[in-house]
């Protein structure tokens, strides 16, 4: 298939998951890394509560306020 032809279906709202080889696939700057850190038990049972309430796992709470906190750092906040 053709770029200009990709593209056309693209924007027409067709499905073209069928005819991508996503098995390559890489996300730009999402490399996974495995570390190890250690947290006190307080900080744990919080980070759990936060997590239980927001209804995301521990790991997912830890990135996303990581994440934010590296945004305001690099924006200059």
């Amino acid at each position: 298939m053709k770029a200009k032809q990709f593209d056309a279906d693209f924007d027409g709202g067709k499905d073209i998951a069928a005819i991508l080889d996503l098995s390559q696939a890489r996300r730009p700057l999402q490399k996974q890394r495995r570390i190890n850190v250690d947290f006190p038990d307080w900080m744990v049972e919080s980070l759990d509560r936060e997590a239980s309430w927001l209804g995301v796992t521990r790991q997912s709470i830890i990135k996303i306020w990581l994440a934010e906190r590296l945004e305001q750092v690099a924006s200059g906040k």
